[in-house]
């Protein structure tokens, strides 16, 4: 072999990962953030992305407002 080009299924899904998340997310917003936490990573590997791909992919960083009394 002489030459290759690799195209990992991450860069390939990239797009449709984002947008998924987006749709799905409110969703969700009502469970505890470690469930949202998990249901997002399961989205994520649903696309069969790499392993380093799978256990980098997401930082969700969840912030609530506190609720008006």
């Amino acid at each position: 072999m002489t030459e290759a080009k690799i195209v990992p299924p991450t860069s390939q899904n990239q797009a449709q990962i984002e947008d998924d998340l987006r749709h799905w997310l409110p969703q969700i917003l009502d469970r505890p953030e470690q469930e949202i936490t998990l249901a997002c990573e399961r989205l994520v590997r649903n696309y069969d992305p790499c392993i380093s791909c799978s256990t980098h992919f997401l930082r969700l960083t969840l912030e609530r407002m506190p609720d008006e009394e």
